[in-house]
């Protein structure tokens, strides 16, 4: 059972101030019938719950897949520039979304946003060691010798010791594909950066065992479904 005004709030797509508002003028019913007590118990999968004489639609959880553009920070909100929030279309939007880590302003690719903060817990723990896949451009070649300096695992020019990451050579010898189990500070341009190599673009094509579909596009969002999602959650498991 959840209190009608958190229904009403998430479901409706205002703030839980203007939720208590809109039930005590009398424009939410539940079950046919005018409720305008905000504490108010529903069962949201069984009672039938309208603002304005429109259904409201609740679920407890939702779990969003992005193919984050370049230039849009993955921030819930900011003054200045957009966000990947902003990005959500109405009818996924909820005041509890959040995304699962970071991607940096010029990183493209697959963003996981959720209000399930468990879940994003187990997905950004290190001892999880949840694989993360990137695609990279860089401005030289990329030498056959740095897959196993990559495997054996990297210390950074500050003294940051990495875990070992995997590293694939393109076919021009100018991209590669590496993955990590971290999640450091720009640490993929940190990486090549020992090898005076600069990253042009990165981009996540895999997070957690899920590639990012190639059916979408550029700033899409839509949510995950039944078996994307099970398949990040078997990805928590930690492999011994």
């Amino acid at each position: 059972m959840e209190r009608l005004d958190k229904i009403i709030s998430t479901g409706g797509g205002v703030s839980r101030s203007d939720a208590r508002k809109l039930i005590l003028k009398g424009r939410v019913t539940v079950n046919e019938k005018t409720v305008r007590d905000i504490a108010f118990k529903v069962d949201p999968d069984a009672d039938k719950i309208t603002l304005n004489g429109e259904d409201i639609s609740y679920k407890k959880y939702i779990y969003l897949i992005m193919n984050k553009p370049k230039g849009v920070l993955t921030a819930t909100e900011d003054k200045n520039k957009q966000t990947v929030i902003d990005l959500i279309p109405g009818e996924l939007r909820r005041r509890d979304l959040f995304p699962v880590g970071r991607l940096d302003k010029d990183t493209t690719g697959l963003l996981i946003i959720t209000n399930d903060g468990d879940f994003a817990h187990q997905l950004l723990s290190p001892n999880k060691k949840i694989p993360k896949k990137y695609f990279v451009t860089l401005d030289g070649v990329v030498g056959e010798d740095l897959i196993p300096k990559f495997a054996a695992g990297l210390t950074l020019a500050d003294g940051t010791k990495l875990s070992s990451a995997g590293l694939e050579i393109g076919e021009d010898s100018h991209t590669a594909l590496v993955t990590i189990t971290e999640g450091k500070y720009h640490q993929i341009k940190r990486m090549f950066g020992l090898f005076s190599l600069g990253v042009n673009e990165l981009k996540r094509v895999s997070f957690a065992g899920l590639d990012l579909p190639e059916t979408l596009l550029e700033s899409e969002v839509r949510e995950l479904t039944v078996n994307e999602l099970r398949c990040i959650k078997n990805a928590k498991i930690v492999t011994k």
